[in-house]
């Protein structure tokens, strides 16, 4: 299942001790034998990686990135810093999504290896997808495979009434990109890249619009620019030229919604739990609502010293759909 270059791979990455890279290659080869047809043993690579992670000292001090200067002054406003310890192998996403992901975390990985043949590993991400399906949580998880600072931006402060104030702004963020390298999030980036053909648009929101085109296509530096949008539909074509890498997030498939429902229910009990019947109750769930079914399952098995059953899910993920109509 593992291609001639992965298997060189990964012995050339436990040879080096490079045990984040030996992961990678390995989540590589489970994609691979997941398209393949062979879930169980995909399933089996995914667990065992999972299980080795697990064992590694994992202290805050040993995960969290040195912390580099913080925001200051103006740049305060505009970037909320984290240090996110979340990681790849905890996200549930479509097979497609994860094997992207975790291609862009390799080149990340390698990027004296690429920059020595002449090329440079993407770092630009424009994430799109209904709301709930895991694009903010990527950032994170991206920065903390990285072991890198998260800076998100807030757009609430970047975007003003004087839109000359807006670009200024914006080219105070391009700036902490070049001189700290980190993963910037612009979530709901459509506030800020809305397309220009709009009829209600005016001269000054669509030169923002330039002004973030032209910072995208002149940034020098090695950071990572994630962009989330729940509304592609509604972004500039040319921004889609700015990004490398643009990845859909569909509503969860069954089976990966099966499988975020029993991660949120791994330390409670269960009961006969058909998971046909929950799978089929899950569509048209995001990640996020299906997580909080399973969550409002929980407490009410908890709350009334029993378990969690079909019924009990069924219910919840009906209820969710129906908060969701209001």
């Amino acid at each position: 299942m593992a291609t001639a270059d992965q298997v060189k791979a990964l012995v050339k990455s436990h040879a080096e001790g490079d045990d984040e890279r030996f992961y990678a290659v390995a989540l590589q080869v489970a994609a691979r034998a997941a398209r393949s047809g062979h879930s169980a043993i995909a399933q089996e690579l995914r667990d065992l990686v999972d299980t080795l992670r697990s064992r590694q000292p994992s202290t805050s001090a040993a995960r969290r990135p040195t912390p580099v200067v913080r925001p200051r002054g103006e740049l305060a406003g505009l970037l909320d810093v984290s240090y996110p310890e979340n990681t790849l192998v905890a996200l549930v996403l479509e097979e497609r999504v994860q094997e992207r992901l975790y291609r862009v975390v390799l080149e990340q990985r390698q990027r004296d290896v690429l920059a020595a043949q002449g090329f440079s590993p993407e770092r630009r991400l424009l994430l799109i997808g209904p709301p709930g399906t895991g694009k903010t949580m990527t950032a994170r998880a991206v920065a903390g495979e990285l072991r890198l600072p998260l800076f998100s931006v807030r757009l609430d402060s970047l975007i003003t009434k004087m839109m000359g104030e807006t670009a200024a702004k914006l080219r105070l963020i391009f700036d902490a990109l070049a001189e700290t390298r980190g993963v910037y999030l612009f979530d709901e980036v459509d506030a800020l890249a809305g397309e220009r053909a709009q009829g209600n648009d005016v001269g000054e929101i669509r030169r923002v619009l330039n002004s973030f085109l032209q910072f995208l296509e002149q940034d020098p530096s090695e950071s990572l620019i994630v962009a989330a949008s729940n509304h592609p539909q509604m972004l500039d074509r040319a921004l889609f030229r700015r990004f490398e890498s643009v990845i859909e997030y569909p509503l969860p498939s069954p089976p990966v919604a099966e499988q975020v429902i029993r991660n949120r229910l791994a330390t409670v009990p269960t009961v006969g739990i058909d998971w046909e019947v929950v799978r089929e109750a899950s569509r048209s769930h995001s990640h996020a609502e299906l997580t909080l079914a399973a969550e409002s399952a929980a407490k009410a098995a908890i709350l009334t010293d029993g378990k969690v059953t079909t019924h009990g899910l069924v219910c919840a993920l009906r209820d969710r759909l129906t908060d969701m109509d209001r």
